[in-house]
């Protein structure tokens, strides 16, 4: 996983624009996780579930205020992959995966987590985390 300004699959590819921070802000700004999951032989042909989740620094997860009431910041999907063709057997799949998220009010000075749960576990690798930068003090005219 990897956090960016910006991602897309395209043709089984990840493409990524600033790529590879780990500090944001203070102000809200779109940022993308992008995700690559591999697949080995045995998993080729099962459906797997994985969900992304924003957690504070105590591993709890995020939460806004809406009118509907408290609202998560996470995401949820599935895939499966078929056996490549034209490959030796046994050769494992990527699969890619690119979440984009617009302005995510974020508290100043803190430290956030984007967790991967693939089939209810968190791989290796599936923790990326981040800090927000304190809010600037008010520049005063000389």
């Amino acid at each position: 996983m990897i956090l960016a300004d910006a991602a897309q699959v395209a043709d089984g590819k990840l493409y990524i624009l600033g790529g590879g921070w780990s500090v944001t802000g203070p102000e809200p700004t779109p940022s993308a996780v992008a995700i690559k999951v591999g697949v080995d032989t045995p998993e080729f042909a099962t459906t797997h579930h994985w969900e992304l989740f924003l957690e504070d620094t105590d591993g709890q997860p995020v939460a806004f205020e809406t009118p509907d009431g408290p609202q998560f910041v996470e995401v949820r999907g599935d895939f499966s992959v078929a056996p490549p063709e034209d490959v030796p057997d046994g050769t494992p799949v990527d699969v890619p995966i690119a979440i984009n998220f617009g302005p995510i009010p974020l508290r100043e000075g803190a430290r956030y987590s984007w967790r991967l749960v693939v089939d209810g576990e968190t791989l290796p690798g599936g923790l990326v985390s981040f800090t927000t930068r304190p809010a600037r003090a008010p520049v005063e005219p000389s």
